[in-house]
This record gives structure tokens, sequence and C-alpha cells, in this order.
């Protein structure tokens, strides 16, 4: 099979937008900015575990570039996750309102936000990956 996995999505804002959308990515879900290329344009590229999954891209207007179409059709994007428990505190604690949403049938949950410009944002936590993850570090925590 060809496609094996989402490589990055790109957000494209207007330069004002930028310190909000950065602010957004970095300290509410916790991306780190990184090395981008240099393209004619601001922008960021926000990392997870050393891959670049956001990039920010303030396009600037100008008389002779060509009009680009509106790609408006994405109902949102999801994040795989970890740490459940830690991100629900670390949103109430910004102040940052999210839903939650199990699966029914499956072993995960969701929970959904909203970026500075209106996109829904998933972060999908596998719930036996939690528990693990937990067991483990309570293991850890007993010497």
């Amino acid at each position: 099979m060809p496609v094996t996995a989402l490589h990055h999505f790109t957000i494209r804002c207007a330069p004002q937008e930028l310190p909000l959308l950065l602010d957004f990515y970095t300290r509410v879900l916790r991306l780190e900015a990184g090395r981008r290329p240099e393209i004619p344009a601001p922008g960021a590229w926000l990392y997870a575990g050393g891959q670049p999954i956001v990039h920010l891209f303030a396009h600037l207007s100008t008389p002779d570039a060509p009009v680009q179409p509106v790609t408006g059709h994405v109902d949102h994007i999801s994040f795989r996750s970890h740490g459940l428990r830690e991100m629900r505190a670390h949103l109430g604690g910004l102040g940052v309102p999210f839903s939650e949403a199990p699966i029914p049938g499956w072993n995960i949950q969701q929970l959904f936000l909203h970026d500075p410009r209106g996109l829904k944002i998933e972060m999908t936590f596998w719930l036996d990956q939690e528990e693990a993850a937990a067991q483990v570090q309570k293991e850890g925590g007993a010497t």
C-alpha cells in the first residue's frame, strides 16, 4: 500500500494570525517549533517526535500572485495522543474548552477542541495503552 501514514497538514493563515496559531499549537497541543526551509512567506513547522506534522503558512497577498482555491472541506484533524488524564488537566488549566467522545464498541476516547481559527482538533487516546502506561508508572513509583 503506497499510503502508510499522515505526514503533515498545512494551515494557511493571514500573517497577523500566525502568532495566535503558533501559540495554540505549541502551548495547548505542545508541539515544538523547529527547522523550516527558507520559504518566501512567514510560517512555522511544528514537530512531534522529530516529525514536522503541522505547517503554518502565512499567505502573502500580492497583486501578481495566482488566486489559490479555497480548501475548506476539512472537518477536523486527528492527532494520535497519549496521557489522557494529564491532557484533560492541561486543557482545563489553560481554560481551553473541549468535549469528550468515547467510541462505542472500541477502546478509544477522543477529546475535541478548536484552534484559534475554528479548525476542529481531535485527540485520539487508545485506552488500553493509557492503562498500560499508568500501570508502568505505578510500578515504577513503587520501590
